[in-house]
Formats: C-alpha cells, structure tokens, sequence
C-alpha cells in the first residue's frame, strides 16, 4: 500500500505547519520559565571538569511539564549525610523557539570569543540545542533545575523532521557559581547558598576626644631595666604608696609584652595614671604572667601628666589613631600617649608612655580622626576587593541593623565566593557602586552548607571508636 498522495510527508510546508501546531499547543498548555544558558570560565585540562562557571544571561519561553502528577518518583533518597531532594521535572519546549531565539545569541558570543573580542568565558562545543548543565527556573516551584539530559529525537521524526526538545531536569544543587540574570526571583533562589562570610563594616566615623590632668609629685618617665623572658599572659605592674597625705594617688601601669627571637618578653610599660604625692620614685614590682627578670624604676617630675581621660571615643577607628599631647609653657619634656581600641571600632583607653616635666597647667590632647569613613551602598553580586589583601568576593546581603542604634548602626556585609580571607582593618571597595568601607570584623565559619556534616559524623564516630588510640581494634 502506497502512503498517502495528499500528504508529501516531509514537505517543508507540512513541517512548518506542525511546527506552528505545537508552538501554539506550548503557548496554550505550557508555563513560562527562564533558560540559563551556562558560560564556562574554566575546565580542568584532564577530564575537561567544568570548575569555574556564571549565569548571568536569561531567556523567557514556554515549556510543558510532562510530569502531570508531580515530580518523577523516587527522587527523594535517603543517605547517612541524610535526606537528599532530587526532585527530577520532565519539560518539553520547541525546537524552533530554541533555535531561533537562544541558539544566535550564543552563536554570536562563540564567535567573539574565537575572534578574540571576548575571552572571559566560553561555551560548551554544543550550542545548536540545549545543553546538559544549563539551567531551568521553574516558577510554580520556585526553584532552579540543572538539565541532566536532552531528548532530541522524541517524537520520532514525524513528517521527516522533529520539533521539540525534551528536558529532563534534577533539582540543582549549587556549587558556588554565580547566578546573575538581573531577575529578582531568579537570584534569590541561591542568595544563601554556598559558603557566605558575613563581614561587620565601619561605618560613619567620629573623631575621639580626651583631655588630661597634672598632677605634682608624678611619675615622670620609666625605665625598663630588663624585659624578662618566658612570659605567657600579661604580667602585673604595682607601685609603692606615696607618703600619706592629701591629694596623693598611687601610680599605675601595664604591661606591653612582645617577642624576641622566639622570646615573650616586656615590651614597655604604659602609664594609666601617673600618681600624685610622691617625693621619692616609688619601687616597682612585676609579677606573674609565667616569666620571670623582669625589672623597672622611675623618676619623679615636679609637673607631669598623670592622667589622660576619654570625653568622647569616637567610632570607625580600623588602627590606633595618633595622639599627640601639648608640650609644657617651660618646653622641658613633652608628654606622649598612645590609644587602644574596643572590638567595635572605638577608642577604649590612652595610656600614657611618657608623663613630660614641667607642665604648669593641663595641656591640649588630640586624637586623630578616622582616615576612612564608610560610604555607598553596595550592590547585589557585585564584586567587592580588599585593598590590601587584594581579595575578591561577590556581594550576597547589604544592610545597615538600625534596631542595634539609630546613631552607630550595625553595617553587615555577606559575602560568598571568596578568593581568600579578608583582613579587619582594610578597605574594600565596590567594583560597580564604587561603594567603600573598612572591615570591622569578619566571620569565615558563617557559611551553612546543608550536605556539610563531616563534623557531625566524627563526633558520632569518636562515641564509637577512639581513633586516638595506636590500634583501636585491639593490640597482637
């Protein structure tokens, strides 16, 4: 029996007639979903491993679920890391729509990068149909599917041809690659994935202010006679009474400890109050700290700087600000200090290194300002830089926690795809909002990965075994 004479079976008249049928059969059954075509920075040379990729172009078409009764079964597997969600979609889309509207947009990106116009990325070799490891955003659910494979022959070749393709898809699991398609929706679905540190910003700064007191009768200088050795934790530094009498106050000071050649020793002795009353120098003892020879004596000036108040601590501060100290109207010795800061960027104290001679009334003390002040507002997935570390990472989360104050604002910052680790205290800077802050703070254990339980396994493990021993399952 020969086939039938109205039908030329395999005309392109025929063909595009079908292909036009089950276009608008997609329009009218099928949702519409987002095409992430995926750009490959980087392969491994060996087994061709795609280890560094971006999605950062998108494209709106129709698509029909062939999964009418939910998700493929079987897709939720229970393993010892606990339960994984595969949750497989099976999608169906046109032929046609693919290769006219997604496949010359990457044709024309393939072409740049074999003419040299663009060398930041690349495609896999196969750009005629959809590729595995594309994805799919799939809004009813909400989520992002990984294409795991692609059906390009079902139907099979009727009229000569085929029109769709058909997807089969697996719930992605993110791998640190950067989704940036502009669309809200879309992004979102992956802004707490993956490995994020949260960084804690400098915000707008305030200068510090303090003022000083003299005292007669006060520590005039010390003198670190030897720096002893061995030393663990700071040592404690007391002084002898004045005599008894009015106005006498007993000095004060801590210790600084450094190492030397692999030696904890005393670095210097700061003042925190320089004492009043005294006519003789008082006697000064060190103590604990785990070291031992370490030895100190004092002079006592007629007028000296004893005491070195904060009025305001300022905020912002990423180093110890310079704090300089009005000389004496005789010009004898001019007082020195130094500043210490708190965790939250603000002065916590200004101990006194040298106490001067021959001040007849308070003298002015400055502290300088903040050199960097926060400013801008940074962008979703841009590329932020530490300016000394020259580390990079992407922006995930920007906001500034009004609820902690109104004035001084808790400024978070989190971030993922790091290049290393940031430094508390450098710059950083936005790569598009040109946005520029310094590091407080910063947490590298605050990333939440769900499949990441080796801790929880070891500690189970220990329980059982004691893998501390030689030979836990018995000695022979």
């Amino acid at each position: 029996m020969s086939l039938n004479p109205f039908f030329l079976q395999g005309s392109p008249n025929e063909q595009y007639l079908v292909q036009d049928l089950i276009n608008e059969q997609l329009k009218i059954y099928g949702v519409e979903v987002y095409y992430l075509p995926r750009k490959i920075f980087k392969t491994d040379n060996i087994i061709r491993e795609i280890q560094s990729s971006k999605f950062d172009d998108v494209f709106l078409m129709e698509a029909y679920i062939n999964n009418y009764d939910g998700y493929a079964p079987d897709s939720d597997i229970m393993t010892k890391f606990g339960l994984r969600l595969k949750n497989e979609i099976s999608l169906t889309i046109s032929r046609e729509k693919y290769e006219e509207f997604i496949a010359p947009f990457l044709e024309g990106l393939s072409s740049g990068i074999r003419e040299g116009l663009i060398t930041e990325y690349d495609f896999a070799d196969l750009i005629t149909r959809p590729k595995e490891g594309d994805l799919i955003y799939f809004p009813l659910g909400e989520r992002l599917f990984e294409i795991k494979r692609v059906e390009s022959e079902k139907p099979f070749y009727q009229l000569g041809t085929n029109y769709v393709y058909e997807l089969s898809c697996e719930l992605y699991e993110y791998e640190n690659e950067l989704i940036d398609t502009a669309i809200e929706e879309v992004d979102n679905t992956v802004e707490d994935e993956g490995y994020i540190t949260s960084l804690i910003l400098a915000g707008v700064a305030a200068t510090a202010t303090a003022t000083a007191t003299v005292g007669t009768g006060a520590i005039s200088k010390i003198f670190l006679n030897n720096d002893g050795s061995g030393y663990t934790s700071t040592p404690t530094v007391t002084f002898s009474d004045p005599p008894s009498g009015v106005g006498t106050v007993t000095a004060k000071a801590i210790a600084i400890t450094t190492s030397r050649a692999n030696v904890q020793s005393i670095l210097r002795l700061e003042l925190t109050n320089g004492g009043s009353g005294y006519t003789t120098a008082p006697t000064i003892t060190i103590t604990g700290g785990g070291g031992t020879g370490a030895a100190a004596t004092c002079a006592v000036g007629s007028s000296s700087v004893n005491t070195i108040t904060l009025t305001n601590k300022g905020k912002g501060y990423s180093v110890s600000p310079l704090v300089t100290i009005g000389g004496p109207v005789t010009g004898v010795s001019t007082a020195t200090g130094i500043a210490n800061l708190d965790d939250d960027g603000k002065v916590d104290s200004v101990n006194i290194i040298n106490p001067g001679v021959g001040y007849t009334v308070a003298p002015t003390v400055t502290i300088a300002g903040v050199t960097t002040v926060g400013f801008g507002t940074f962008v979703y997935n841009e590329t932020i830089t530490g300016q000394t570390t020259g580390v990079t990472a992407v922006v995930r989360d920007f906001r500034r926690d009004s609820t902690t104050s109104t004035i001084d604002p808790t400024i978070n910052l989190r971030v993922a795809l790091n290049t290393g680790k940031f430094g508390a205290g450098e710059v950083i800077v936005g790569s598009i909002s040109s946005a520029r802050y310094v590091v407080r703070s910063y947490n590298t254990e605050s990333y939440d990965n769900p499949y990441d339980v080796n801790e929880e396994i070891e500690t189970q493990a220990d329980n059982i075994i004691d893998f501390t021993e030689s030979n836990p399952f018995g000695s022979y």
